[in-house]
């Protein structure tokens, strides 16, 4: 008893360790003291309440009934502590305990730390601990009670799979723990204990060690694939683009300040849908504690760090300086397809929050010769629905493709295209604040026909639809440019707000264009803090569109095709990792054969008829006494078989040995067939020779004889 009660610390740090896992869901500070709590309480209750009852040990059910009383009240003062003074406490635990996994699967990680999210820490954490304090307790299975805290690791896991950092050091400190309770609570003394300490560290540092450099090629498996993400929805009653007049004709108002790196230009929303009349945004929201993904692109990016302070902006969407990586300061929910970050609740004057973001630099040579992407996305965003009640396509889409065409005829890609269409509509018609608002077919066709004047809304707008028409994946982005320098900072005003499609490349992902018209009467002070990134891509676009035209298809010059990017798959592995497996692998395979061959030759002598048994009981004996240095078997009588193991066993071997050559004389000289029961006294006697051959031995002299290549050639039945 006492021995299983020094293995009740190694479960609780097992459990603890696998709480620990949760890292990559929440982050190591909120479910440290989390997990600790609840692998400590449960196995202390389960040690107190383990006092012997009679001559066992008191029922399960009233440890059951007890731990699930003690979880409540520990989960009421430690996890959900801050919804009891509120009166959400019953919801929040009701969340906990059947949506916290669902609500986790659709939170982008690191997920915030709310109570209910993490009481799903605690109660997996404490139903472990106490599963492997009870199995310590009673059982006799050494490696069982590892069992749970193993469960609850693979289940942190698969929460965890698209979260920050690394379970490595965790998943190393398992081992060791498992290695240490399977020592502990092993039989035969402290020799185990002693010889186990050592391997556990040895096995820890190979796993630390050698985890990094094991080739994986496959994804593992996500289940947030798996879970229907929630629907588009519209965060804001008002839609940026419908504010775009209205901020125009008033241009002082102070939206934000923005204080760190240059940034240029600030963007707000992504509108990817159009419907003949409107554009809306497809965005799928899920929350995050603070991070953003990537989008998977190519394209070389710098970091930009940016305190953000609120003025007179309105609504829920969070200006940032390209694609945000990482926002703290506001709640916020996430669109992972496109980055944009919008607050959970209306912003207010005077709220400020940090934003880090990813600024792509663009490389010309890149973009002339990308191609246009064909995924689902990009396919989306070629598609000009009829409009609302239509029956039949606008006569003015034709219109519109001619138009697209004439301007960009000749050109000789698809980014030289997209160039050459913004590049038409900056000289085609006039920037214009008091054009009346609007983006349908009727209003595009007024501005193009007749109007020739407009804002960055119309501008964008008629890019986007007249891209589509040639085939050009587009979606409108508003957001804002320019702005001045003020207080150390950057103050960008309504103003400043600007309207400006993208365009989608294989690779390179969404580039931006500019259709707009320079303002009339605009001064240098406006373009003072514009990032060196934005006049790069400009200069790019500039001079794409102003190169050769050819005078039909195939007569200018064709950008060849970029070369194939080589990726960390297409890589050779290193020399030497076929040389550590060239070496390795016969060694695993030896050493996998000479420890399964003493099983699979005892699993067969125990086998077949009772005589058979008890021959086989008789041989596996004489392997055991080998051992202890039994070499000449075959010339030696039963008999002296047992006096020489009670020579160098001593007296309790004669007790078995003696039975068992007695069991074996009659079954080859007597007449009659043994019974099975006599066949399953001879293999308790062989067992109990194997026992005392251990103890007199030791188990590492009996596993080196095993490693040796003569274990292998013991043939008897």
């Amino acid at each position: 008893m006492n021995r299983r009660y020094l293995a009740l610390p190694v479960t609780a740090l097992l459990a603890a360790v696998a709480g620990l896992a949760f890292q990559r869901v929440f982050g190591l500070g909120p479910v440290l003291p989390v997990a600790g709590v609840a692998a400590v309480v449960p196995t202390v209750l389960s040690a107190a309440l383990s006092g012997p009852r009679n001559k066992g040990v008191r029922p399960l059910w009233i440890s059951l009934v007890l731990t699930v009383a003690a979880w409540s009240g520990t989960v009421a003062v430690t996890v959900l502590r801050p919804t009891l003074a509120d009166g959400t406490f019953p919801a929040a635990l009701r969340e906990g305990l059947l949506g916290s996994w669902k609500s986790i699967l659709t939170t982008l990680l690191p997920a915030p730390a709310r109570p209910e999210l993490l009481v799903l820490v605690h109660v997996l954490v404490w139903l472990a601990a106490f599963a492997s304090a009870e199995l310590a307790l009673r059982t006799g299975l050494r490696a069982a009670p590892g069992l749970p805290p193993l469960a609850v690791f693979g289940v942190a896991l698969l929460l965890g799979v698209d979260g920050p950092g690394s379970t490595l050091p965790l998943a190393a400190g398992t081992v060791v723990l498992l290695v240490v309770l399977v020592a502990l609570r092993a039989d035969q003394g402290w020799r185990p204990l002693a010889l186990g300490l050592p391997v556990a560290a040895a096995l820890g540092t190979m796993a630390w060690l050698a985890a990094p450099l094991v080739p994986v090629s496959a994804e593992p498996y996500n289940p947030r694939e798996q879970v229907q993400a929630p629907p588009p929805q519209r965060r804001d009653s008002v839609s940026p683009l419908d504010r775009v007049g209205g901020w125009l004709l008033s241009p002082d108002q102070v939206m934000f300040t923005a204080r760190g790196g240059n940034a240029g230009e600030w963007r707000l929303v992504a509108l990817a849908r159009f419907d003949g009349v409107t554009w809306t945004s497809t965005a799928r929201f899920a929350p995050t504690g603070r991070s953003v993904p990537e989008d998977g692109t190519v394209v070389e990016r710098r970091d930009l760090d940016q305190t953000i302070t609120v003025g007179d902006l309105p609504g829920v969407w969070l200006p940032a300086a390209d694609r945000p990586r990482q926002i703290d300061g506001v709640t916020v929910v996430v669109d992972p397809a496109s980055g944009v970050a919008a607050a959970a609740q209306p912003l207010r004057r005077g709220q400020t929050y940090r934003v880090r973001s990813r600024v792509p630099r663009w490389n010309a040579d890149d973009l002339a010769a990308a191609s246009l992407a064909t995924d689902p996305e990009a396919r989306a965003a070629t598609e000009l629905p009829w409009g609302p009640g239509a029956t039949r396509e606008p006569v003015q889409v034709a219109e519109f493709r001619r138009f697209a065409e004439r301007a960009t005829e000749g050109a000789a890609s698809p980014f030289q295209q997209a160039a050459r269409l913004a590049m038409h509509l900056r000289r085609y018609a006039r920037y214009s604040v008091t054009a009346p608002p609007g983006h349908g077919y009727r209003q595009l066709d007024y501005f193009l026909g007749e109007g020739r004047a407009g804002t960055p809304e119309h501008f964008a707008t008629a890019y986007a639809v007249l891209a589509r028409t040639l085939g050009l994946p587009t979606r409108i982005r508003v957001g804002f440019r320019g702005g001045l320098p003020a207080d150390g900072g950057v103050r960008v005003r309504s103003g400043d707000v600007m309207v400006w499609p993208e365009v989608k490349f294989e690779e390179i992902g969404w580039v931006p264009f500019n259709p707009t018209p320079d303002r009339a009467g605009k001064t240098r002070r406006n373009d003072a803090v514009a990032s060196g990134e934005t006049r790069e891509l400009e200069e790019a676009q500039k001079n794409a569109a102003s190169a050769k035209r050819g005078n039909g298809p195939g007569a200018t010059d064709q950008v060849p095709p970029p070369a194939p990017k080589r990726t960390a798959a297409d890589e050779p592995l290193p020399w030497w990792v076929y040389a550590a497996a060239a070496g390795g692998l016969p060694a695993a395979g030896y050493v996998l054969a000479v420890l399964a061959a003493p099983a699979l030759r005892r699993r067969r002598r125990r086998s077949g008829t009772p005589a058979q048994r008890v021959a086989g009981a008789w041989h596996q004996a004489l392997d055991h006494l080998a051992d202890v240095g039994l070499t000449t078997a075959r010339t030696l009588t039963a008999h002296e078989v047992a006096g020489f193991g009670a020579r160098h066993l001593g007296e309790a071997a004669r007790r078995h040995l003696q039975p068992l050559a007695d069991l074996v004389n009659r079954t080859r000289f007597g007449a009659g067939e043994p019974d099975p029961r006599a066949a399953d006294r001879a293999w308790e006697h062989s067992d109990e020779v194997g026992r005392l051959v251990t103890a007199k031995a030791g188990r590492a002299r009996r596993l080196g004889r095993r490693l040796h290549p003569r274990s292998l050639r013991r043939g008897a039945p």
